[in-house]
């Protein structure tokens, strides 16, 4: 049997948490962070919050924010959320779109490998 709940709590925690870390948290330093996705467990004991950040230097930083207000953001969730039980959160940088970039180089290489190839084999 197939539920959805897990989903719609993980679709209501990013747009809880995005709200909190751009209004309510006063470090600046947590602004940066671009939440992409959060996956919570299916009993809600843990839950791993996905971030990107533009200027990817100041990752270290960000991170040690992070995860200084993670307590901080739980409590305003449990406020906001009607939920029996608030997960713990655990930020997690996302790299996915540094490894779709290398991907792609790597199609683009491919790609031109190919088109001299078929060139030499015509001529």
């Amino acid at each position: 049997m197939v539920t959805y709940r897990i989903d719609r709590i993980n679709k209501e925690f990013l747009r809880a948490i995005s709200e909190i870390l751009q209004t309510r948290i006063k470090r600046e330093d947590v602004k940066d962070a671009i939440l992409t996705n959060v996956n919570a467990s299916k009993d809600l004991s843990y839950a791993k919050v996905y971030y990107t950040l533009i200027n990817v230097k100041r990752r270290e930083e960000v991170q040690k924010s992070l995860d200084i207000v993670s307590g901080q953001i739980r409590a305003l969730l449990g406020r906001e959320m009607h939920l029996r039980t608030i997960p713990e959160l655990h930020f997690v940088y996302d790299n996915s779109e540094e490894k779709a970039r290398a991907m792609d180089a790597l199609l683009d290489k491919v790609s031109v490998m190919d088109s001299v190839k078929q060139a030499s084999e015509e001529e």
